[in-house]
């Protein structure tokens, strides 16, 4: 047996323990966190003869140093490490102590954990454009809802002139109209022109959207505090408008990115709606590429977490919600599993069936996004399209149904 190594990664520097095969300690040291640190890491694990490597993250320039010296690297969530620190009866706690407690776990318990398996740099890429996106995506709702809160203070008309303030037209209404003085001479007419300037051609005539903003509560702020709030407007349009314009960027290259992928068509194929790039893109960054990462379609619904965990006790015997899970697929799985149910009959069968059975809306769709997950599990295998023609499912429901 190899000798292996655990390290303790921070952000500046890194704790590094080697061990032997019988559990001696060879090695100890720190590691800075640069090229050249990097570069005495890597002839460190090579000095020793270390096969294997357990870490407590799995992506990072770290990680990928590892990687390229050719080490397998073992990815232990800090939770479980937490959990096996009684083992060792170890008061405290230190960077020395958690390597040392890594590299055990890799020499005793390295059947326990995956070995990290790095998908194709084109699905890497993807994955990093998605969840790049969902982040903006939550900082544009935290900034939209900012506004909105803003607005219902002194001006709530101005919220609720177009169906999401954080649109490009309400953008762009607000940067012309921050505040109830700044509309003081807004009429049906100045209103038409304005949308026209900014080629709005939505399905609300003028006099409707000048009617919502005419119709809703004045402000009663003074002179004062409505001046710093229109300040305050502005800032955040600031803030917020080119958040919104990266979202729409990112969304573009995703779609583009998607098509190139080799996989791109499998996961396109589960969608019936074009604009569901998103989640499609999402479904295969997620999953990857490497088919050897997982045995079945269940592993994939408990790495998703649509399928529970047995909890059993004596003579209790119960399904728990399964928390630890990647919880960007999870999401993904569900938007699939709630937008499907409206076109598939096997979906809607699925979901309609978890509902009768007293299952909440949330738990349906999980019941149904496992049921999505042994299908796409078998499609990534063949690497085959979604053909409703060759679902089982689908066609003992049709059949049934006459």
């Amino acid at each position: 047996m190899q000798s292996v190594a655990g390290i303790d990664w921070a952000k500046d520097a890194h704790r590094v323990c080697v061990l032997d095969a019988e559990g001696t300690r060879l090695a100890e040291a720190g590691i800075g966190h640069d090229e050249q640190g990097l570069r005495r890491l890597v002839a460190l694990l090579a000095d020793h003869g270390v096969g294997r490597v357990a870490i407590e993250r799995g992506e990072g320039v770290l990680v990928g140093a590892l990687l390229e010296a050719g080490r397998a690297v073992l990815v232990i969530h800090p939770n479980q490490a937490r959990a096996a620190r009684p083992r060792f009866r170890m008061a405290g706690k230190s960077d020395g102590f958690d390597a040392y407690l890594l590299a055990e776990l890799a020499r005793t318990d390295a059947h326990r954990f995956a070995t990290l398996a790095p998908d194709a740099d084109q699905t890497q890429a993807l994955r990093a454009l998605t969840r790049a996106r969902a982040d903006l995506v939550e900082t544009r709702v935290a900034l939209a809802n900012r506004l909105r809160a803003e607005l219902e203070r002194f001006w709530p008309g101005a919220a609720g002139v177009f169906a999401a303030v954080d649109s490009p037209i309400a953008l762009a209404f607000l940067a012309r109209y921050p505040s109830p003085a700044d509309a003081a001479g807004l009429d049906e007419k100045a209103l038409s022109a304005f949308l026209a300037r900014h080629a709005c051609s939505g399905r609300r005539a003028p006099a409707e959207l000048l009617g919502r903003l005419l119709a809703a509560p004045a402000g009663r702020a003074g002179a004062a505090e409505v001046e710093a709030r229109r300040g305050i407007v502005l800032g955040l349009l600031a803030a917020l408008g080119p958040v919104v314009e990266q979202v729409r960027l990112l969304t573009s290259q995703i779609a583009g990115a998607l098509d190139a992928h080799p996989d791109g068509a499998l996961f396109r194929s589960l969608f019936r709606d074009p604009k569901s790039v998103i989640t499609a893109a999402t479904l295969l960054a997620e999953i990857g590429d490497r088919r050897e990462r997982y045995a079945d379609g269940r592993a994939l619904a408990a790495q998703a977490g649509v399928c529970p965990v047995a909890i059993e006790s004596g003579r209790r015997r119960a399904a728990g919600f399964r928390w630890a899970c990647n919880k960007r697929l999870r999401e993904a799985f569900g938007t699939l599993a709630d937008s499907s149910r409206h076109h598939n009959p096997w979906a809607a069968a699925r979901y309609r069936d978890a509902r009768r059975a007293g299952k909440d809306h949330p738990h349906a769709a999980r019941v149904l996004g496992r049921s999505w997950a042994l299908v796409i599990w078998r499609m990534w295998q063949d690497r085959t399209p979604y053909d409703p023609a060759r679902h089982g499912g689908l066609r003992r429901l049709l059949a049934e149904e006459g």
